[in-house]
């Protein structure tokens, strides 16, 4: 593994995990990064943190970004919600998030 590559371990919805290496030097997001994997994350509103729909929970205990007051209403909003949701689109792949493990939120529809 390079420099430019953490490793991520995301949990599917039906809880089964896998583990990827996932490029920091593409200012990709970490919703970004579950459709390019082609994990079933819609992100409708395409990275604005206007939908809910790459809602995340944090399973490791990474110190993150603080989330901003577009993630804290959306989420307000969303359904699901617990006390570890972060949206996938407001997550940055960095090298501070090498080893994170998420869960995907269960689909709203």
């Amino acid at each position: 593994m390079d420099k430019n590559t953490i490793n991520i371990t995301i949990i599917n919805r039906n809880g089964e995990s896998q583990t990827y290496e996932a490029p920091t030097d593409m200012n990709m997001n970490l919703m970004e990064f579950c459709k390019a994997v082609e994990l079933p994350v819609k992100g409708e509103c395409g990275g604005m943190a206007m939908c809910a729909t790459c809602q995340v929970y944090i399973e490791s205990d990474h110190q993150l970004p603080p989330q901003n007051d577009a993630e804290l209403d959306m989420l307000d909003q969303a359904f699901f919600v617990e006390p570890n949701s972060r949206l996938g689109c407001q997550l940055f792949l960095s090298n501070e998030l090498d080893g994170l493990i998420v869960r995907l939120a269960p689909e709203t529809e």
